[in-house]
This record gives structure tokens, C-alpha cells and sequence, in this order.
């Protein structure tokens, strides 16, 4: 069986984590939380779940997933996929079993969970996500002839594969930068239709004008940078 390791950022998701790390299937080796300089309870929580927790103080979700794969890098047994989820249980953490099979089966570099219209509960994603999202992939249509149609958070990508991304965004770019380098190396990528509902709590991106606007500016200049690159 492959090694599996999940990596879930979390800014203030002490209600939500526990289900988080309770849904997500046995199959995964290690659980790993990285409270991104939470107030709350999120690492008490996370760690009576089961999880590892670490600890990110410099806000981004960039910073946090970067924070979790230094701490990957540093064991002695390196997994075979990586797993990245929000922890606010807008996800089916019960449904990564069919966002790896790709991988395992068909050996896939790359799957993205795409929150599909059909499957998303209403209300689960704003207006400026939604458009966001189509205005991204259509960019990435447009100059990387991609087949992409979500920039969905829960996404699984071998870790050799992911290593060779050499990730820097610290913030809001992190999805995308991972999808344009995928396409820009040529890794082989699927998209899976995911379910999606609403979060427990409020969103700190989405949520907030200042949030949407500034992961929109960081999204865009990621496509360009790598547009005219």
C-alpha cells in the first residue's frame, strides 16, 4: 500500500477540525494539522483527534502548507502522496479515497478535487468564488490549453511530483501556482467531481471583501507570471 500523508492548514477551525480528521479514511499514514497562528482551540483539538500538530505563526496558507511538507521532509520514510484539505468541512474528507485512485491506479501524477455545480450545497461557494474560479481556468485554457475547471483545495499530488514544483507562495497563490507548474512540467492531472457544503464558521478569505480581493490579485498574477514566462 502507498504511503499516504494529508496536510490540512488551519487558521481558528476549532469547531471543525475533529470532523475533519474523524472523516478522513483509515488508509492515511499521518495526519498532519498546521495551525496557521490559530487563537482557539484548533491544535488542542486537532491533537485529541489523532492528528499531528504543528505550528505556523506567519500567516498564509501558503506559509502553512510549506510548514507541513518541511516537517514531511524531515522523516526518515518519505510518503508516496500527498494529500492537501481544508479544515473547515466544506469537504468530504471520505471522499480522498477517490481523489488518490487515480494516482494508484492509473498513475496519475496529479487530481484536483473539482467542487462541481451539481454537487455543491447552495450557498457553499460566493459569487466572487465562483467567478474567480471560471476566470482562472478559462486564463488557463486560454494560454496552457489546460482541461482544468476548479482551483478546488482538496488535492492529491505524489510527493516526488510535488517536490519538483519547488511551492513558494505564501499566501493565497498556492493552488495556483501548483496547477500552473503541473501544467508548465506537463504532469499528468485529472479532475474528480467532489461534493462540497458550507463551512463551519465564517470563511477568512471568501468571507471578507479585503480576503476575496486580495487571493483574486494573487491568482491572476500567478497566470500571468507564467503566461509570458
Amino acid at each position: 500500500m502507498p504511503i499516504i500523508k494529508v496536510i490540512i492548514p488551519a487558521y481558528n477551525e476549532a469547531d471543525s477540525i475533529p470532523f475533519v480528521i474523524k472523516d478522513i479514511p483509515s488508509s492515511v499514514d499521518e495526519v498532519i494539522v498546521v495551525s496557521n497562528n490559530s487563537t482557539d482551540n484548533t491544535e488542542l483539538n486537532a491533537k485529541n483527534a489523532g492528528a499531528t500538530v504543528l505550528i505556523e505563526n506567519k500567516k498564509g496558507y501558503g506559509y502553512a502548507c510549506l510548514k507541513g511538507m518541511t516537517y514531511i521532509a524531515e522523516q526518515e520514510q518519505k510518503p508516496d502522496v500527498i494529500v492537501f484539505l481544508d479544515g473547515d468541512y466544506s469537504d468530504y474528507p471520505e471522499e480522498l479515497t477517490k481523489i488518490i485512485q487515480p494516482i494508484i491506479e492509473d498513475n496519475i501524477d496529479f487530481v484536483v478535487g473539482a467542487r462541481v455545480k451539481e454537487l455543491r450545497e447552495e450557498g457553499s461557494m460566493t459569487v466572487p468564488q465562483v467567478f474567480g474560479n471560471w476566470l482562472a481556468t478559462s486564463l488557463m485554457k486560454l494560454f496552457f490549453g489546460s482541461a482544468f475547471t476548479d482551483l478546488g483545495p482538496f488535492r492529491a499530488i505524489k510527493y516526488n511530483k510535488l517536490l519538483g514544483l519547488n511551492m513558494e507562495d505564501k499566501t493565497f497563490g498556492w493552488t495556483v501556482e501548483m496547477q500552473l507548474k503541473a501544467l508548465k512540467q506537463k504532469l499528468s492531472y485529472r479532475e474528480i467531481p467532489v461534493n462540497y457544503r458550507n463551512r463551519i464558521g465564517v470563511s477568512k478569505v471568501s468571507g471578507t471583501i479585503k480576503g476575496a480581493i486580495f487571493a483574486g490579485v494573487k491568482i491572476l498574477t500567478w497566470i500571468f507570471k507564467y503566461s509570458f514566462k
